[in-house]
């Protein structure tokens, strides 16, 4: 496979992610009424239920005006994928393969979530997992959240470990000012 055509290949992990998203979500509207449990494991330490978020991560904004949560939840995320898209494909910015793959796994979950900001503007983001917190930092529960949200911060993590660990800013073996 040619060089340029392999830098594409990520985007398949970008679709999938999406797909798998929206396709959960799908079967959380049609399966759980609003503000409904629909299932619970391991003694309510996960809870499967069906709410929306109008808002940013932990409903931030949320109360916003229809500019502001345009500006911030729809452009501004909009312009960030477009500009993670750009990172994979370009070789001006120096990545490796695996980097590129966690670039797309972020963009699949930030299209995942831009898809519900577009198309359920007025009735929100649909968030589904609710997980157990036991208390800590006063959450009896983490905010709900939803596999594009997971597909985020999995894969900055990663994205972020890589970078750490891949040797950048190293010159011939070395550390620089050394």
């Amino acid at each position: 496979m040619k060089e340029k055509a392999k830098r594409f290949l990520p985007f398949i992990l970008t679709l999938a992610l999406v797909a798998v998203d929206q396709i959960s979500k799908i079967l959380v509207i049609k399966n759980i009424p609003l503000n409904q449990i629909g299932a619970s494991f391991f003694n309510d330490f996960i809870i499967i239920c069906h709410v929306r978020n109008t808002g940013a991560a932990f409903s931030l904004g949320a109360g916003g005006s229809v500019f502001l949560r345009v500006l911030l939840f729809i452009l501004l995320p909009l312009a960030l994928m477009v500009g993670i898209c750009v990172m994979i494909v370009t070789d001006k910015i120096k990545l490796t393969n695996a980097q590129r793959w966690f670039l797309a796994g972020i963009a699949g979950g930030g299209f995942g979530t831009l898809i519900d900001r577009i198309f359920r503007f007025d009735e929100g983001v649909v968030d589904f997992i609710s997980i157990k917190f036991y208390g800590l930092f006063g959450l009896d529960r983490w905010p709900t959240f939803n596999i594009s949200d997971s597909c985020v911060v999995v894969f900055v993590i990663l994205f972020a470990l890589s970078v750490l660990f891949s040797g950048n800013g190293r010159e011939d073996g070395k550390r620089k000012g050394k």
